[in-house]
């Protein structure tokens, strides 16, 4: 997921977008803990999309 994209898309879409990703995230840990998690390094992605949408987010709050 590349900043770039996600300047393009409106608030609703990185709202929802976070929302998804957080689902996610909540399942993957699920799965961490039951010991059938494959990609360990989704955990990681995950969570840096999660904060790259919120930093993109909150400087569209600042600079308005």
């Amino acid at each position: 997921m590349k900043v770039q994209d996600l300047r393009q898309k409106s608030d609703d879409e990185l709202n929802q977008e976070v929302l998804d990703l957080k689902k996610e995230a909540f399942n993957l840990r699920f799965q961490r803990a039951s010991g059938q998690l494959e990609n360990t390094a989704r955990v990681r992605q995950v969570r840096r999309d999660i904060a790259r949408i919120k930093t993109v987010l909150h400087e569209r709050r600042a600079s308005a």
